[in-house]
């Protein structure tokens, strides 16, 4: 009897140790380093959920420095529209519609690694984006010598997004984008574009955030052709949907506008003020996994 009250004690504490054990070594996802798939033009590292769909509607007034015959802007106006889809927890797709040149535009969206916390943390996430563009103008390019045809009217483009959310007010990501066109219309123009995006957020109280949304141009195709697109808003979360107020100095609301087009410079009041609107639809019942990572 004694011997069987030992063994059963030394089952016990055996089952406890690896109960420990096992806890010490779970693993838990970070989540909520942004708000959005989006920071405010460029992808960040968050994804969406399993079988949700996020209506995205990006509009973005005219220039301030239009002065008031144009209410500093409002007078004008352009938008994008967009439609993605989780298809699992680490994989995306998307198209969009611009009215700048009547683009459309199309993503998948991959992670490749997510950011954990326990006793062998992973401290990044990788994401892996790659897309394209289509100029839907009827006249796309200036030189009427140049055939429209569909391939010339493609821009892809590819980048890594790198991030971490170091505590529950600050995020940070670094992105190597790059960008090919498949015709320029000038000889000394580069058709590929190398940049680096950088995305931050900063947690103001518990539903508003500072965001910002900034790329640099590696190898502009010109000294002095223009400057790098600089987005500086707020995140205000309301529950059902995020809510985004922001000044941008980029007309472009997708990868190739943003990246190649002139956009404004901020010291001279050539910035436009903007809103993006997300709604996220679940189609689809989550399973366990997914409602235990978001």
């Amino acid at each position: 009897m004694l011997l069987g009250i030992s063994w059963q004690a030394i089952m016990a504490q055996e089952d406890n140790l690896i109960g420990l054990l096992g806890e010490e070594t779970e693993k838990e996802q970070v989540v909520n380093a942004f708000k959005s798939p989006r920071v405010v033009n460029s992808h960040s590292i968050e994804m969406l959920g399993a079988g949700a769909l996020d209506f995205r509607i990006l509009h973005r007034f005219g220039k301030i420095s239009d002065g008031f015959y144009n209410l500093f802007g409002l007078d004008n106006a352009s938008m994008r529209m967009s439609f993605d889809y989780g298809i699992s927890s680490n994989l995306s797709i998307g198209i969009g519609r611009s009215t700048n040149r009547k683009e459309m535009d199309g993503f998948a969206k991959y992670r490749l690694l997510s950011q954990t916390k326990g006793s062998k943390p992973i401290p990044i996430s990788l994401v892996l984006v790659g897309g394209a563009a289509y100029n839907g103008l009827r006249a796309p390019f200036s030189n009427p010598e140049i055939e429209p045809t569909f391939k010339r009217r493609l821009a892809y483009y590819t980048q890594l997004i790198i991030g971490r959310k170091f505590n529950e007010k600050i995020s940070l990501q670094l992105a190597p984008t790059w960008l090919h066109r498949n015709i320029v219309e000038q000889q000394q123009i580069d058709n590929d574009l190398m940049a680096i995006e950088l995305g931050a957020r900063y947690k103001l109280v518990k539903r508003v955030a500072l965001i910002i949304d900034y790329s640099y141009i590696l190898n502009p195709p010109f000294p002095n052709s223009g400057h790098n697109p600089l987005s500086i808003g707020f995140d205000i979360d309301t529950g059902g949907h995020v809510f985004q107020l922001h000044f941008s100095n980029a007309v472009g609301m997708n990868e190739r506008a943003l990246l190649t087009e002139a956009n404004g410079d901020w010291l001279n009041g050539d910035i436009q003020f903007g809103f993006n609107l997300s709604r996220v639809f679940q189609l689809k019942e989550k399973k366990k996994a997914d409602q235990l990572v978001h």
